[in-house]
């Protein structure tokens, strides 16, 4: 705790808050609503797309929105540059950046006086969404990153030792986290016609690497009325998505994107969460599902093994028999489902939790304001 001003601390590179999106805004959301109690004062820097028209103050934390190029490839550096310059001239005592991408620009804060921690997230130029140009880009800027921040986050220990293998640089590990508020069955339930405990459900950006193709079309496999309910979408990829959502088996459900009260309503009351991501460190939406109290199967990646431990059963996405076979057997045994709710909440609230992960970031923050 600081004893004299407030270190001022500027939150960079997301979309924004408050968070409606992804990890990135969940991250900054919480952080901006417990690092002053670390002696912060808080700013988030905002896309005007994404946040509500007038807001600029949430949870405590003081947003600045700025403007952005609206396109897949252009949105997230021009509202960085934009965001770094203007934290520039205003003297924050100190930053942090996310997403391994924006390490370019960490040099304009660095020569304004602003030491820069980044959090690299995953290995972002594996993610199948990208192109030669956006795939080339992450490489280079995975080079970049150790050598123009202050300091480097990581979400996971395979993350860590990726970078220090491949680069020769260490970071700080710091994985994402939950506070669970879990909810009875509501409105969100109603509307889509489910019952506490008899929905299988899925969270994710429908992205290739998050394997949403794959498990709506391993579900056509599964005997039995249990409907799947496929939480999500993404900007820019309507062909994607159309090629599993259209002539999808009738027991598998897609409301679109759902966040607040309805996401956790949904998280407090299913009976399995499967989790099929491939590439990334601590995905947030494995470590909520755990929070909640699921039984999670998981895509098995040493990156999802560190989060999940033995809290859960693994299948691999590209063998559907295998995504098959573990929900039949959590399906049909009930003491089974019990056991592995109760390790992955254990377990969640051992590692995950939001207040231990902000203290670990504060430290970090107030080493480079004060060095």
């Amino acid at each position: 705790m600081s004893t004299g001003r407030p270190l001022r601390v500027a939150l960079l590179g997301s979309r924004g808050i408050p968070a409606a999106y992804g990890g990135y805004e969940t991250l900054m959301e919480e952080l901006a609503a417990r690092l002053p109690a670390h002696g912060f004062r808080v700013t988030v820097y905002c896309r005007t797309h994404y946040t509500p028209p007038g807001l600029r103050e949430h949870r405590g934390a003081e947003l600045i929105v700025l403007p952005t190029l609206r396109t897949k490839h252009l949105d997230t550096p021009v509202h960085t540059l934009l965001s770094v310059i203007d934290a520039g001239r205003r003297g924050f005592d100190v930053a942090l950046l996310v997403n391994s991408a924006n390490a370019i620009f960490a040099p304009l804060l660095r020569a304004a006086g602003v030491p820069v921690a980044l959090n690299v997230d995953g290995i972002e130029r594996r993610r199948a969404k990208w192109g030669a140009l956006g795939r080339a880009v992450y490489a280079a800027s995975e080079r970049l990153a150790p050598m123009v921040c202050d300091a480097l986050i990581t979400d996971a220990e395979a993350i860590r030792l990726h970078y220090l293998a491949r680069h020769g640089v260490d970071s700080t590990v710091i994985p994402y986290g939950v506070e669970p508020h879990r909810l009875a069955p509501g409105e969100t339930l109603r509307r889509l016609g489910l019952r506490p405990g008899r929905y299988v459900l899925y969270v994710s950006r429908f992205e290739p690497e998050n394997n949403p193709h794959r498990v709506a079309e391993a579900y056509r496999r599964l005997h039995g009325d249990v409907p799947l309910v496929m939480v999500g979408g993404a900007p820019y990829a309507g062909r994607f998505i159309r090629s599993f959502t259209t002539g999808a088996d009738p027991r598998v459900r897609f409301p679109g994107p759902i966040y607040g009260t309805g996401y956790r309503e949904l998280l407090s009351n299913a009976a399995v969460y499967v989790h099929a991501t491939e590439v990334g460190g601590t995905h947030p939406a494995l470590v909520e599902a755990m929070g909640y109290g699921n039984c999670v199967v998981v895509h098995d990646t040493p990156e999802n093994r560190e989060v999940a431990g033995d809290a859960a059963l693994f299948f691999d996405a590209t063998l559907p028999a295998t995504l098959v076979a573990a929900l039949e057997r959590l399906l049909s045994e009930p003491h089974l489902r019990q056991k592995l709710r109760r390790a992955a909440a254990r377990r969640a609230a051992e590692s995950y939790s939001w207040s231990r992960v902000a203290a670990l970031y504060a430290g970090v923050l107030r080493r480079l304001a004060g060095g």
